[in-house]
């Protein structure tokens, strides 16, 4: 049943052996290795391990996902052409028709890794009992299903009919069932490929690449998966451990314990053009209540979090280039922290899952307890700039105020209305109450948000914004955190504004929307357009304009509100109320 190859050469010249089943395309090149690898004869200076230009630097240079240059697009028409190719009954001549349109040896691989991804499919039954399952090529090529030997050896062996030199590779993986930090001992778990292209080694799992397998490892899914085609092996050791170091193709090649130790990163981490995660182990102990984790990306990415389930007990901010998330967990023990991530661009609302880590808490940090209202992730950023918020007077997440008092200006870069509300969890503010302790104050394309907390604690700044001309509801934008510890504080709420307070006037006092009894009040507020304007208490008192304000006093005894009432029109007979303020009992 051996096929032999027999060819004549002059006597001055070295002959060339084929590995069987080839049809000759020249010298193959083939590592020499465990024995049981080593089928077949090779030239005598080919009998060596990878090494010199197969080897890619570790860590990742952050270059390339793959580790040869590849237009996916040219691959278009390739790629459509093998998925339609039905052979079921001989891997040779499956192997023939989708050479077809292959011309490069490049092209030759592609063509079987697309096949073998949308045509073989994980036996998951076979996987719990592996006496019943024959991973012969054959076998798998007509039963369509295997597991990964009978992947990894289907393409070992359509390669080589196809004269392209292949290796079928084993190891550790952190594939189905793997837990964060463990151990790996005993034999290995998993199979892969590599492929001689270009003169170089290049690494690739076509089990991975077809789809995935649900939690209970009962149902498989199609689910191509790009990124385990020509991996760059500093990024397929994330997940690969070869039986023999040399397959990792690394230079300097990693320890199992560095492997067992490393943060894995899905493939989804770095499809999503994500570069690197801090800290780089998959366990992160809390100092003082506190643990950080931050992402480095290579364009504007959105991400989530979820500590235990919610996202509550953390404070994550956007950066330009990834985020950064500070995590303060309200119970002591092991907790699971999983960040999610999704293109900035992509509008449909899934977000997938990039990082796993456990986070060990010894400490609880009490004051760190964020109020419910809090959104993720928290404070400015290329996100809130893409809404028309430029240049915060507050970048950080958090403001702290001691005397209750702060303000945030932005510029905004467009034609919209801002509307701001303050959230506490201790408060009973009612809606219209989390308004009046903001004050907007407008100054042409720059905005001014005064805020004057009721009482010390930690509050929610909300955003809200719409084009002003949109008539509909206004959309969330982003929000703050303001903290607060001095519990003398105890601001009354701004004056109520009316509609036709317009957007630039602006209040210099009084600032309060409570007035004394019984005092003589001094008023100064900024107002345009306006014919002549009153503050009505128990009589009527006229401000007059100078240099673009209104001044006067107005005495508070025996009213208990105040209005200022504005003349638009000095033809008029009638007045629009603009403010109202309270006047506090005797």
């Amino acid at each position: 049943g051996t096929q032999v190859t027999v060819e004549i050469h002059p006597k001055d010249t070295t002959p060339q052996f084929f590995k069987k089943l080839s049809f000759g395309k020249g010298p193959r090149r083939l590592p020499s290795l465990r024995g049981q690898d080593n089928k077949g004869f090779q030239r005598t200076e080919a009998l060596r391990p990878p090494g010199g230009k197969d080897l890619h630097a570790y860590p990742w240079d952050k270059s390339s996902l793959k580790s040869m240059p590849v237009d996916l697009q040219q691959f278009e028409k390739l790629d459509a052409y093998a998925l339609k190719v039905n052979i079921k009954n001989s891997v040779e001549e499956l192997v023939k028709a989708l050479l077809k349109q292959a011309r490069t040896d490049l092209e030759k691989v592609r063509a079987i890794w697309m096949w073998i991804c949308h045509h073989i499919e994980y036996d998951v039954v076979g996987y719990h009992n592996k006496s019943q399952l024959s991973s012969k090529p054959i076998d798998v090529l007509q039963t369509g299903k295997s597991i990964c030997e009978g992947y990894a050896g289907l393409f070992e062996q359509m390669c080589s009919i196809a004269g392209i030199q292949c290796m079928k590779l084993s190891g550790y993986s952190k594939g189905y069932g793997y837990k964060m930090g463990q151990t790996f001992t005993g034999d290995s778990d998993h199979a892969w490929n590599a492929v001689y292209l270009d003169g170089r080694w290049h690494l690739l799992d076509s089990t991975w690449g077809s789809g995935a397998v649900d939690d209970s490892f009962t149902k498989f899914t199609f689910r191509y998966n790009e990124f385990y085609f020509l991996t760059h092996p500093a990024l397929f050791i994330n997940n690969h451990f070869p039986d023999n170091s040399n397959w990792q193709l690394l230079k300097p090649t990693l320890m199992l314990k560095d492997f067992e130790n490393n943060m894995l990163h899905n493939s989804n981490f770095y499809m999503l053009g994500l570069l690197t995660a801090h800290p780089e182990t998959a366990v992160i102990q809390t100092v003082n209540g506190k643990a950080s984790v931050s992402v480095d990306c290579r364009s504007a990415t959105l991400f989530t979090f979820k500590l235990k389930e919610t996202d509550e007990h953390g404070l994550m901010t956007l950066k330009k280039h990834g985020m950064k998330l500070d995590i303060y967990p309200q119970k002591t023990g092991s907790h699971k922290l999983q960040i999610f991530a999704k293109p900035s661009k992509a509008s449909e609302e899934v977000y997938k899952c990039v990082l796993e880590y456990v986070v060990e808490c010894k400490s609880v940090d009490k004051a760190m307890r964020f109020p419910k209202d809090l959104h993720q992730p928290v404070g400015p950023s290329w996100f809130t700039e893409r809404q028309g918020f430029l240049r915060p007077s507050h970048p950080d997440p958090i403001i702290h105020t001691n005397d209750g008092r702060c303000s945030v200006t932005f510029t905004l870069g467009k034609d919209i209305s801002v509307l701001a509300s303050l959230h506490s969890d201790n408060s009973s503010l009612t809606e219209d109450m989390r308004r009046r302790h903001i004050m907007q104050i407008h100054r042409g394309n720059q905005i001014e948000l005064k805020i004057h907390l009721p009482h010390a604690g930690n509050f929610v700044l909300k955003i809200y914004a719409k084009k002003k001309s949109d008539p509909g509801n206004y959309d969330y934008i982003f929000n703050y955190l303001i903290t607060c510890l001095n519990t003398e504080v105890k601001w009354p709420a701004f004056p109520q504004s009316y509609s036709k307070w317009v957007e630039d006037y602006e209040i210099l006092e009084p600032l309060s929307g409570l007035l004394p009894a019984n005092r003589n009040i001094q008023f100064k507020l900024k107002m345009h357009g306006i014919a002549k304007v009153l503050v009505q208490a128990e009589n009527n008192y006229p401000l007059t304009q100078s240099r673009g304000y209104w001044e006067g006093t107005c005495n508070t005894s025996g009213c208990r509100e105040v209005f200022v009432m504005v003349h638009e029109n000095a033809n008029h007979s009638f007045y629009s109320h603009v403010l109202k303020y309270e006047v506090e009992t005797q």
